[in-house]
């Protein structure tokens, strides 16, 4: 994906998780906010996927270790939904 087009994609993508945000306000699950975003998304005219599984690499070796992308738009962006008050360095670290 190009840089211009992956920039376009971003700010639309946070364009919709702010009125996401906005419309369902802060202290809900994060599947709450997953799946409204994933449905505003879709209507956007996004290609999305929700929970898609994320092996990890060991040893040359490839491990289902039970970890999911909450969303994965276009095949290029990576969205960890997060309800919290703060994001600290473990959430990066998730990420």
């Amino acid at each position: 994906m190009g840089e211009l087009l992956h920039k376009k994609v971003t700010d639309r993508i946070l364009q919709a998780a702010v009125t996401v945000h906005r419309a369902l306000g802060p202290g809900l699950l994060e599947s709450a906010y997953e799946l409204c975003l994933f449905d505003k998304l879709l209507r956007n005219g996004f290609k999305v996927q929700r929970q898609v599984e994320m092996p990890i690499e060991f040893e040359g070796r490839t491990i289902d270790c039970g970890y999911r992308i909450d969303l994965l738009v276009e095949n290029a962006v990576i969205i960890e939904i997060k309800a919290v008050d703060q994001l600290a360095p473990i959430h990066t670290a998730q990420t």
